[in-house]
């Protein structure tokens, strides 16, 4: 059959980031900026298309604008194809009822006729919400290798930790023979990356099986891995080396942020990896020649002429004179005017720090400033505190 792809990216991207507070407020947790230059979706839609994979769906449910008008037709990560490519799959009105996505499952259950459309052989499910570069034609091949009917990535976590994740328990061939939700007493450190890929055929019967299911809370990992293994299904472990960070919380992102200074793990600069993104045009960035700037990321139509240090800034930023911005995320078009301090902080798009404003504390918690918010001349914004408009 000409009109069909081996395998079909489903990438999850309606969650409401809640523990992100003013940075959600507004728009989907994918599309929270990351890295000066890119937003978070940035790098599963490039992981696909560097790993061969040319048809995406991305299913957007809580404040999708901003994603939507950020991916249109996906040209920017070469997503823009006649059979394939990028769509955006929102929850929609049926013959007989329309429903929110309900959970993980039942959001691609809503979806089997657009992977019907592709009659892939594969699926692989990602989320939209993590910071990592991974060669997802690997995971497949090794699911290929073992017959496998499902493959979970796991990335090894510290023992201590291990009981805040979902642990798979493997034989010695990581064939795995138990799913633990956050077990209090873990018996292995695999810990669930939430990237599947499962055999289509399989994965249609499991979710239609699902939704007829009232009791069940239609999850992936409440739910159908745990009625596979039960069924004696063949589900393998797909160990991952690399990065891999959850930015769902202010410490996460500001810490995934910060990784990119100094984390070798984490090369936004492999020529061989790049990470894609569409943004605006802006005019160079000009750094003033009283300016300081070390150990620092600075993107386009920025205008540096106080001291940055720590901190990656987006488009179009200004930092005044005096001004000083360190250990902090600052997104685009942010002015920060004459001494004013920035220190430890995430700042949003769109704000104005008044001069001599005091903003977050070196050694506190986070402070973060939402968009379109002006903190006063003088004004002092206590360390871990988060302001909205």
């Amino acid at each position: 059959m000409l009109n069909k792809k081996e395998c079909v990216a489903m990438l999850l991207a309606g969650g409401q980031g809640s523990r992100l507070y003013t940075l959600t407020s507004k728009i989907a947790k994918p599309a929270v900026r990351f890295g000066a230059k890119y937003r978070i979706i940035d790098f599963p839609l490039s992981n696909c298309i560097n790993s061969g994979i040319d048809t995406v769906g991305v299913l957007t449910q809580y404040q999708p604008l901003v994603l939507n008008d950020y991916i249109g037709n996906g040209q920017p990560w070469d997503l823009d194809r006649t059979f394939g490519g990028v769509h955006v799959l929102p929850p929609y009105q049926g013959k007989k009822s329309s429903d929110w996505y309900k959970g993980t499952a039942n959001a691609i259950y809503q979806n089997i006729p657009f992977m019907k459309r592709y009659d892939p052989s594969y699926v692989i499910v990602l989320s939209g919400d993590h910071i990592y570069k991974m060669d997802y034609s690997k995971m497949l091949a090794f699911h290929k290798e073992n017959g496998a009917d499902a493959t979970i990535a796991v990335i090894d976590v510290d023992i201590k930790e291990a009981s805040r994740f979902g642990i798979m328990n493997t034989n010695d061939d990581l064939k795995i023979y138990e799913f633990e939700e956050k077990p209090k007493n873990p018996k292995s450190t695999k810990a669930s990356m939430g990237i599947y890929i499962f055999s289509s055929d399989v994965l249609y019967k499991y979710l239609e099986e699902d939704e007829l299911d009232k009791t069940s809370e239609n999850d992936f990992g409440k739910n159908i891995i745990p009625k596979m293994l039960n069924d004696g299904l063949k589900l393998y472990a797909y160990p991952f080396k690399g990065y891999w960070k959850d930015v769902g919380t202010i410490d996460s992102l500001h810490e995934a942020n910060m990784d990119l200074l100094d984390n070798p793990d984490l090369d936004i600069f492999d020529k061989n990896w790049k990470i894609y993104s569409r943004n605006i045009p802006y005019h160079p960035h000009y750094v003033a020649s009283g300016a300081k700037v070390s150990h620092s990321m600075i993107t386009v139509g920025c205008r540096i002429e106080g001291t940055v240090k720590d901190s990656l800034i987006s488009s179009n930023v200004t930092i005044e004179e005096g001004a000083e911005v360190i250990d902090s995320v600052i997104f685009e078009n942010t002015v920060i005017k004459k001494g004013a301090k920035v220190h430890h902080s995430i700042v949003a798009n769109d704000v104005i720090v008044g001069k001599n404003a005091i903003v977050g504390e070196m050694g506190g918690k986070i402070s973060v400033v939402g968009e379109n918010v002006t903190i006063l001349d003088s004004e002092k914004v206590e360390a871990g505190k988060i302001i909205e408009r």
